[in-house]
């Protein structure tokens, strides 16, 4: 099997590429670190790129996976923000700023919006089914939001939602054997869950090993009559 797994720094993106390495699966893997398809080793299964996640750069990468010739099985993309100094979720009202909501709109949702617009032609001519999946959040739901706040946050994941739907109704007007997944993976136990990880109770902090095996379950398990799904780390559905 191939893959392509993006923002692959995170921590779950890390696990998984593992996991799918000791399947004997070949990766490709996106990040801000050094590399390129050339500099790998023969024989290699894993294989590197650099993106700064620019729209130019999205483009450049996706050139060269055109001109390679690979077809993917499955593409997944794990870039996300919920804090960094200088930044956090937004409690109240009163917190929220223009400039964080851009911040975390920009990488939450049109960052993954400019892969699938990138990897489309390639996609097209795949000639065998593929998964694309983004890492979504049970908070971006709008049906689900009972408590508030975080409103950058939310608002953004909410946003990825509408944008890989729409999306994925395209996709299934040109690229028929592409589906789509939104995945919820649960409390994390990474970087970007740590400041909060006092609220969450132990027996509901999933280690990125866990989550990363709920994934790749899902992916070999979706309905296939289906442009897209919003699934939590359990297969269960989540409202939009």
């Amino acid at each position: 099997m191939q893959q392509l797994v993006i923002g692959a720094g995170s921590a779950i993106a890390k696990a998984l590429i593992q996991q799918n390495l000791n399947q004997g699966d070949s990766i490709i893997a996106v990040s801000r670190q050094a590399g390129s398809l050339e500099e790998s080793s023969a024989g290699s299964r894993l294989q590197r790129l650099q993106c700064d996640y620019t729209e130019s750069s999205i483009d450049a990468v996706c050139a060269e996976l055109r001109e390679s010739g690979i077809v993917f099985d499955r593409v997944t993309i794990c870039n996300g923000i919920l804090h960094h100094e200088g930044l956090s979720p937004e409690k109240r009202l009163e917190n929220t700023s223009v400039a964080p909501l851009e911040t975390v709109m920009r990488i939450n949702a049109f960052v993954p919006l400019m892969w699938v617009k990138a990897l489309k032609p390639l996609l097209k001519l795949n000639g065998k089914p593929c998964v694309i999946t983004a890492l979504s959040a049970r908070v971006g739901s709008i049906g689900d939001n009972e408590s508030g706040g975080w409103y950058a946050y939310r608002a953004s994941k909410a946003a990825l939602n509408m944008l890989l739907k729409t999306a994925a109704l395209e996709y299934r007007r040109e690229a028929k054997l592409v589906q789509f997944l939104l995945f919820h993976p649960g409390s994390t136990d990474s970087p970007l869950s740590k400041p909060f990880q006092k609220n969450i109770s132990p027996t509901k902090l999933f280690t990125p090993e866990f989550v990363a095996r709920q994934l790749t379950r899902l992916q070999g398990d979706l309905r296939p009559d289906l442009p897209i799904q919003f699934l939590d780390w359990q297969g269960k559905r989540v409202e939009w």
